[in-house]
């Protein structure tokens, strides 16, 4: 069984930055990762995802050039570096883990989720 635990979310001004992390237990290498978020009123969407070496990464249009993905497989992490927040950056954000392969931002191909960390974005 693998647990997810997000961290990182709060309350910042558009233009600001914040890092989401994300601890996985279990054998956390062998596995694809995504960040995902969900507004309020508004459908879960893919954010980015990343291989499970981390040598391949994708990423919303919506979020290029502002959103950065890693991973550190000997801490068993996934971090989401994001700057120039914007209001609409505002929603809960949830890291994935999927077990076969698939498509990185298809939502329905993950297995394992956590329960989400909250990032408020202020105009």
């Amino acid at each position: 069984q693998v647990q997810l635990v997000e961290s990182g979310g709060g309350l910042v001004q558009a233009g600001g930055s914040l890092r989401l992390s994300c601890a996985a237990s279990g054998t956390f290498s062998r596995y694809a990762m995504a960040w995902f978020r969900q507004a309020p009123g508004k459908e879960r969407e893919f954010v980015a995802g990343i291989s499970r070496s981390g040598t391949s990464t994708y990423y919303a249009d919506s979020v290029k050039g502002r959103f950065t993905i890693s991973r550190d497989n000997a801490k068993n992490t996934v971090a989401l570096q994001i700057n120039s927040l914007k209001p609409e950056d505002t929603a809960v954000y949830y890291c994935a883990i999927r077990t076969g392969w698939g498509t990185p931002s298809v939502s329905n191909e993950y297995d394992y989720w956590g329960q989400g960390t909250r990032v408020t974005v202020s105009s």
